[in-house]
């Protein structure tokens, strides 16, 4: 289900300095890019054809590989995986980000300078919802998504974000314009409380951040229930394709 994507090692450090390669698939030549963070299920085929999506509407989309087998779905593997890659990623953190953050920056950087983006815009999914929060801060990113965020896991009332990450992210957003975050209003992972916890920390005096909530007890939004959703998960997709338009190709 890749072969029509481009296929490339790509090795940058975490904070501590350890050095972590992850390959990346890209796929179109358009100037505005767009980084799609894979979701804990993996990159499957709902997952593919979002990118396709976004390929068919002009952008040039990036799918970093992190974890788990390519072109299906494996929850209860790639759990198990997510839980053995410690260095990376810190599922029942609060108030500090997972360090796979660091590498996700170093490559919106490296697209932006290396490859003729005008701008990346980043989604984030599930495991990886708060990551696209934590990444509009860096100046190579101008657009940003976080759907159905769920970390740190247990704790919906907390972020997966230190209190200076949310400050550089909402200077990041006050530059650049608003984000987007999605979710079913029935989804026990990302809960009302959710939500909240993001409006005190982002909306409290604008704005900052777009809090979508779609009817059903679905999970994920854009992938594997977009089907589900119906007619107002169609239109959340169709609300962020426009979106990353209107940020990156302005």
């Amino acid at each position: 289900m890749l072969e029509s994507f481009q296929i490339r090692n790509f090795t940058a450090p975490l904070a501590d300095g350890t050095p972590v390669s992850h390959d990346v698939y890209s796929k179109g030549d358009g100037g505005a890019c767009v980084v799609i963070i894979q979701e804990l299920p993996g990159i499957g085929p709902e997952t593919i054809s979002l990118a396709n999506t976004f390929v068919e509407r002009g952008f040039r989309v990036v799918l970093p590989h992190l974890f788990g087998p390519l072109g299906k779905i494996s929850l209860g593997g790639n759990t198990l995986r997510v839980f053995c890659m410690r260095k990376e990623f810190t599922l029942f953190t609060s108030h500090k980000s997972s360090p796979i953050v660091d590498w996700l920056r170093a490559l919106c950087q490296d697209l932006k300078a290396n490859h003729d983006a005008s701008g990346v815009g980043v989604i984030g999914m599930c495991l990886t919802g708060n990551f696209a929060i934590s990444l509009m801060a860096d100046d190579s990113v101008l657009a940003g998504v976080a759907s159905q965020p769920s970390m740190p896991l247990m704790k919906q009332d907390d972020l997966h974000m230190s209190s200076e990450e949310v400050a550089a992210a909402r200077e990041g957003i006050d530059q650049k314009g608003r984000m987007m975050a999605l979710r079913f209003s029935g989804d026990p992972l990302c809960t009302g409380r959710k939500f909240a916890a993001i409006a005190k920390a982002f909306n409290d005096d604008k704005e900052r951040i777009k809090l979508v909530e779609l009817p059903g007890k679905g999970h994920s939004v854009l992938t594997l229930d977009l089907i589900k959703g119906g007619e107002s998960a169609q239109h959340a997709l169709n609300e962020v394709l426009d979106y990353f338009t209107e940020q990156l190709k302005a």
